[in-house]
């Protein structure tokens, strides 16, 4: 080997731990500066219920099955307020009454006119059965020539008088008994007595001021609020467009504003035969829910804003996704087992906000991408799950 060839051997020589250093921080630097893999929550398509539901459109309100809002049936003074906000009363209970002395004296004297009519009709009735008597003796004595003919029809015509002075006097005591009648009738338009059991929720009287009924078309405060609270619903409005599907005895799950993070079971008692036409406001049919199982444990209180979910088809089951796993278009993202995301367009049955039924497209245990608002999440991108699939 030449002196030159020996001086190239060992300038290559000298090169080559260079070279190999240099191509080290070439690896070390693509490994640190390298994309890192997308991680995404996926979730595996099974098997369950899907529910189409429908809810109302502005906010429902507790009500109870029986509410009266009472006034007495006449005008006058309070005399007697019998009860207070929040007492009990039972059905036909007396809550107020007018001042009414007045009425109470025509009702004694009704009874006392009506003592003096059954008196005058037992004297009518002696007298008319003494002259009865006396004209069967009269005709006795006539057969055998003791009294003349005038003297026959005196005594018969004056039983017949006295006859008819007695049937008077019995029309008088049914008089009486009338004129009890219509006292008792004025006295009892001057009390306010509970319709149903239930709960004095508001009383706007207090005791000397003048109570007065509302006449027709003018409003005014009721004496008395009663409510009804062991029978309560919800009554909500729901879009016309979804009225169609609404049917009495379905299924529907209500939930309260004032009581967080639970729902009651209901179902639909009544759907409005007629559509709510409000100025400014979509046009809505009321909706009637009764509880399952009212609550216990919290207070209820008529009044309460509430929401209703109306249950109107099931399917128990189907294939399902959750719904925000679809793309637009019926699309969704389904992980392969190599890590690359692959497109796939699917056929969509029964749906709500959660869940969707898949009816073609994919197979039980397809897993698909959950995040799909991630940056750079797309089909053909190689990925890495975030958690394990659910």
């Amino acid at each position: 080997m030449t002196a030159a060839q020996q001086d190239k051997r060992n300038t290559w020589t000298s090169l080559f731990p260079w070279l190999g250093g240099l191509a080290l921080l070439a690896v070390a630097a693509w490994y640190f500066t390298r994309p890192a893999p997308l991680h995404v929550q996926l979730v595996t398509a099974g098997r369950g219920i899907v529910e189409a539901t429908v809810s109302n459109t502005r906010a429902g309100t507790v009500k109870a099955c029986h509410r009266a809002k009472l006034s007495a049936p006449s005008g006058g003074q309070i005399a007697h307020l019998l009860v207070k906000k929040g007492d009990r009363v039972k059905a036909n209970q007396v809550l107020l009454e007018l001042w009414n002395n007045d009425l109470q004296a025509q009702s004694r004297l009704a009874q006392e006119q009506l003592v003096t009519a059954q008196t005058q009709a037992v004297q009518s009735c002696l007298q008319a059965d003494l002259a009865k008597k006396e004209a069967v003796r009269s005709r006795q004595l006539h057969a055998k020539g003791f009294i003349s003919n005038e003297g026959l029809d005196q005594k018969t015509s004056a039983a017949r008088v006295a006859s008819a002075g007695c049937e008077a006097a019995r029309s008088q005591i049914e008089q009486g008994r009338s004129r009890i009648l219509a006292a008792n009738a004025g006295l009892d338009r001057m009390v306010l007595r509970a319709p149903f059991d239930g709960i004095v929720a508001d009383i706007s009287g207090e005791l000397g001021e003048y109570a007065t009924p509302s006449p027709p078309g003018i409003p005014t405060p009721p004496a008395i609020d009663l409510i009804d609270d062991r029978c309560l619903f919800v009554s909500a409005p729901i879009d016309e467009v979804d009225a169609a599907n609404i049917k009495a005895g379905q299924v529907s799950r209500i939930t309260l504003d004032a009581i967080k993070g639970k729902s009651y079971a209901g179902r639909v008692k009544r759907v409005a035969p007629y559509v709510l036409e409000l100025e400014k406001q979509a046009r809505t049919v009321e909706v009637e829910v009764d509880f399952v199982e009212p609550p216990t444990a919290e207070n209820l209180l008529v009044g309460y804003s509430a929401d209703v979910e109306i249950v109107h088809t099931s399917h128990n089951n189907v294939l399902r996704i959750p719904t925000q796993t679809l793309l637009e278009g019926k699309r969704v993202l389904v992980y392969k087992p190599d890590g690359i995301l692959e497109e796939r367009t699917v056929a969509t049955g029964l749906a709500n906000w959660e869940q969707t039924e898949i009816t073609a497209g994919l197979v039980e245990g397809d897993r698909i991408v959950l995040t799909l608002d991630q940056a750079g999440v797309k089909a053909g991108v190689k990925v890495q799950p975030e958690t394990p699939a659910r």
